[in-house]
């Protein structure tokens, strides 16, 4: 018995639907015959989904570009919200709040200070004494100054020393510079250096137009800080000005002043003495002489090499005078410019 093939239709007519659970009333949605009508159509959750899955297959880069700015603007707009709104002061609070800061700042050290801080290290006192003659240090205990009574000042002041007078290093062989009428007062030189180690010295050179001498201490110390040298042609009147050194032999001291006249003649006699100095107002008296004037910057300007006074009195009143630097170092060689 031969068996047969079965034959497939080819026809396009639908089914019957007697043995199906749903039908399809429009040929496209199935319709479930046995469920409740509310599930016949799709939620809006799934309508917006199919929605925003065909938007973004089409429009893929678009659509990530326009959501990235919304973030940004999101943060931008958060951030905006979560910051404060920035203070705004009165102009009597700035003024208020400026004046407290300026108040509490530490003070600055006054042009004097930095000045004498500048050229103390270089400056020396000089002694003089006669041979055999008692060494003025050993005239009163180490470290303690004889203050003598009113009135014998001047008086006092010469019984004690021979010579007192001041000088200032000006280079690293120790060479220094002071007045002749200091260095040439007595046979025996006697040099005490900022940290109190003491030499004796001899005179090198001098130059009495100027009243000028050059010592130079036969023993330097281990620190020697010569002293800088500036042109006194940038001075005048009016500028600030410290005299350093040893007054009736107290010190070092500093005292500040202002240059009061430039090319001034010094007389004796009715006859021209020195010439072309630096007169200041600095209080300067017997034993400042040969002591550096130095301006506000702590550069030596001119030595102190004598006072005036009217009533004939050997103390100060008011007119100080210094040879320019110009003409002591070229007493000494150097050149300040």
């Amino acid at each position: 018995m031969t068996r047969r093939r079965p034959l497939y239709s080819r026809s396009q007519r639908p089914r019957s639907t007697a043995g199906s659970a749903w039908v399809a009333r429009d040929g496209v949605s199935p319709v479930y015959l046995d469920g409740p009508e509310e599930q016949t159509q799709p939620t809006l959750r799934q309508r917006l989904g199919a929605w925003w899955s065909r938007l973004y297959q089409r429009h893929q880069g678009p659509v990530l570009v326009g959501a990235g700015a919304l973030v940004t603007l999101l943060l931008i707009g958060a951030y905006d919200l979560a910051t404060p709104d920035p203070q705004r002061i009165s102009d009597w609070q700035f003024m208020t709040a400026v004046n407290k800061v300026v108040d509490e700042r530490p003070r600055a050290p006054s042009i004097e200070s930095v000045a004498y801080a500048t050229v103390i290290k270089s400056v020396v006192r000089v002694d003089g004494y006669e041979d055999g003659a008692e060494d003025p240090a050993a005239a009163k205990p180490e470290g303690q100054a004889e203050i003598p009574a009113e009135g014998k000042v001047e008086e006092d002041f010469h019984e004690r020393f021979t010579a007192v007078g001041t000088g200032v290093v000006i280079d690293d062989q120790g060479t220094i510079l002071t007045n002749l009428h200091v260095a040439g007062a007595a046979k025996k030189l006697r040099v005490q250096f900022w940290d109190g180690s003491e030499s004796e010295a001899v005179i090198v050179g001098a130059r009495p137009e100027s009243d000028l001498a050059i010592i130079r201490p036969l023993q330097l110390p281990d620190e020697l800080e010569p002293a800088t040298l500036a042109t006194s042609a940038g001075l005048n009147p009016g500028d600030e000005v410290v005299a350093v050194g040893f007054p009736f032999g107290i010190g070092p001291s500093a005292s500040a002043g202002v240059v009061s006249g430039l090319g001034r003649v010094l007389a004796e006699d009715g006859q021209p003495k020195l010439q072309n100095l630096i007169q200041f107002d600095a209080a300067a008296n017997p034993g400042n002489s040969g002591g550096p004037l130095v301006n506000g910057d702590g550069e030596v300007v001119g030595i102190v090499t004598a006072i005036l006074n009217p009533s004939g009195l050997r103390t100060f009143a008011g007119i100080g005078f210094a040879v320019p630097i110009e003409n002591a170092a070229a007493a000494a060689g150097e050149n300040p410019l």
